[in-house]
């Protein structure tokens, strides 16, 4: 009797000790349990906070070329350039926030001074707009029927604001993800799949929360207020700040290492290799045998950068080499360089949809009752709908398809997956311009050419397909992406890893705003619209589409010739 109480005794501390998740602690420090933290349990308030963050920065961006073009009366053109300026800057700021949450403050406490900021800077959007439709009230009865453009402080107040809002992004976005994915241990098999359909249910919820925002906000913004359709998403960001914090009990946090700051740790591998880079092959060679290196996948990669086993001043003074695992570490961020490069292509093609395709759709018909037009932005949504119809048929059907025939848990690798969704990415420029140039024959042939505020005869579904196939690359290379560069870094930079797939769409916005920059002066002149004119009948965006597809093509090429190459950092199964 005795000896099975014994024995039942050691079965349950076998038991808790298998059941306590090592790496992770609660909020307290204290270590936590697999059965009463983190997995589905928190990353649900996680998500449901994510939803609410999306519908608070859709409902701003999604129909801010409109706000821009309208109440602050800029041209198209400037409108466009703004736009993709703000939504570059929108993207580089994750870059910072999660370089604070890494260093300093860790991703909690970030996420949750990020929050705040957010809050703030919608209040003051929602202020700016109503201060202005308040004073320009009585400009629309003046002699000349035309709208006042607002103070220069009230437009220098806006775009404050509207920075303030990308910061708060910025410390948002990369850490609330990786957040969410630090909820999932890597060692435990069950949740290390979890984790894998985490980055997809994340990306399904996000955008219906994305559908919410891009129906009903755009609407009130083109219908009722201004206003009042900047004000609603700076009280669903109060409501979501609630959610996040009574989820406290229930997270996880990964447990600091005791090492140097990864950072620094890179950093000496690319300085100490930059030092010695007159080091010969024969060197190196020597240093690698004398420490007993041998060959492996990907050794012969990147071999400048064995260059930092030796000191720069020749000694062997602990500290001043670095050791072959600082070097791997070094290798894998340098090898994400080409993909992050290639995919710039994508990001560029995508950055249209927020500004290009709504100025089409303001110029279609968009009735859908005598009485009710859906607004030009909502357009948008039809990118999420998309996603969140197709991401279910990925994960229940394409990818157990995909996992019989491969055997890999994903069903395809992640680079594999990244890819498809840039060649669609081509396919929705070619698409995008060819029904422009319908609709600029259409304008021609019922003479609305020089009537530019006219209603062309031409449905605005004609623009369904080209957002419905950029929902469904999104679901192969924003998903891709996403986990993509979480898994392929160091754990301690797993926010720098999502900031750096944020930053690709950043530097594509400014690649296109610059893009449309120069192509604006190379196509305007005396006599002659540029294809960027105002008046959208005499543009050309079906050039600028086909630009954008020759882009996208060759960026497809560079990305299949560097990612036949690349080796996969840690785990190959996928």
């Amino acid at each position: 009797m005795a000896m099975r109480a014994g024995t039942n005794l050691l079965d349950a501390k076998t038991s808790l000790l298998n059941d306590v998740v090592h790496g992770s602690v609660d909020f307290k420090g204290r270590p936590v349990t697999r059965s009463v933290s983190g997995g589905w349990k928190s990353a649900f308030f996680i998500i449901g906070v994510e939803v609410a963050e999306r519908f608070a920065y859709y409902g701003i961006s999604s129909n801010l070329i409109s706000y821009l073009t309208g109440p602050l009366g800029q041209s198209t053109a400037t409108a466009a350039e703004n736009v993709n300026a703000w939504s570059g800057t929108s993207m580089i700021f994750p870059l910072l926030g999660a370089f604070v949450a890494d260093s300093f403050l860790g991703r909690f406490r970030t996420i949750v001074i990020a929050s705040g900021l957010y809050i703030l800077a919608l209040g003051f959007l929602s202020l700016s707009a109503a201060l202005y439709s308040f004073k320009s009230s009585d400009c629309h009865f003046a002699a000349n029927n035309t709208t006042c453009s607002p103070p220069q402080f009230q437009i220098i107040f806006f775009f404050f604001s509207l920075y303030l809002f990308a910061l708060a992004q910025g410390g948002h976005k990369p850490c609330l993800q990786a957040f969410g994915a630090d909820q999932f241990d890597e060692q435990d098999p069950k949740e290390c799949k979890d984790k894998s359909s985490f980055f997809n249910w994340w990306y399904f919820s996000m955008n219906s929360g994305i559908v919410v925002a891009l129906f009903v906000l755009t609407y009130i913004q083109d219908n009722l207020s201004w206003g009042l359709g900047f004000g609603i998403p700076c009280i669903i960001m109060c409501l979501a700040l609630i959610i996040f914090l009574l989820g406290t009990m229930t997270y996880r946090f990964l447990t600091q290492s005791d090492e140097r700051s990864p950072f620094a740790r890179i950093g000496k591998v690319f300085l100490n290799a930059a030092r010695n880079w007159r080091t010969t092959q024969e060197a190196i060679s020597k240093e690698e045998e004398a420490q007993g290196i041998l060959p492996y996948q990907g050794s012969q990669q990147l071999k400048f950068l064995y260059k930092a086993l030796l000191a720069p001043d020749g000694s062997k003074e602990d500290g001043k080499v670095c050791s072959i695992t600082e070097i791997e570490e070094a290798k894998a961020v340098l090898r994400l360089v080409p993909i992050w490069t290639t995919c710039l292509g994508y990001a560029i093609a995508f950055s249209q949809s927020s500004t290009l395709f709504t100025k089409q759709g303001v110029t279609m018909d968009r009735s859908i009752t005598s009485s009710l037009q859906i607004p030009a932005a909502s357009l948008q949504s039809f990118i999420s709908i998309a996603i969140v119809f197709f991401i279910p048929i990925y994960e229940r059907i394409l990818v157990p398809i995909a996992r019989a025939i491969t055997g890999k848990p994903s069903g395809i690798t992640m680079l594999q997956r990244i890819g498809t969704g840039i060649f669609l990415s081509f396919l929705s420029m070619v698409i995008a311009a060819l029904v422009e140039r319908e609709r600029l024959k259409t304008a021609a042939e019922y003479g609305l050419v020089d009537v530019p505020k006219a209603t062309v005869p031409m449905s605005v579904w004609w623009l369904l397909p080209q957002y419905l196939i950029f929902g469904v690359a999104d679901v192969f290379t924003m998903v891709g992406l996403q986990e993509f560069f979480y898994d392929q870094v160091l754990n301690e930079l797993k926010s720098i890893g999502l900031a750096l797939y944020l930053s690709i769409f950043g530097i594509g916005n400014f690649l296109s705003s610059f893009l449309i920059s120069v192509v604006e002066k190379a196509t305007s002149g005396p006599g002659r619209d540029s294809w960027f004119s105002d008046n959208v009948n005499r543009a050309h965006f079906d050039y600028f589409y086909w630009l954008l597809a020759g882009l996208s093509a060759a960026a497809f090429v560079a990305y299949l010739y560097v990612a036949k190459s690349y080796i996969y950092n840690r785990r190959n199964r996928l």
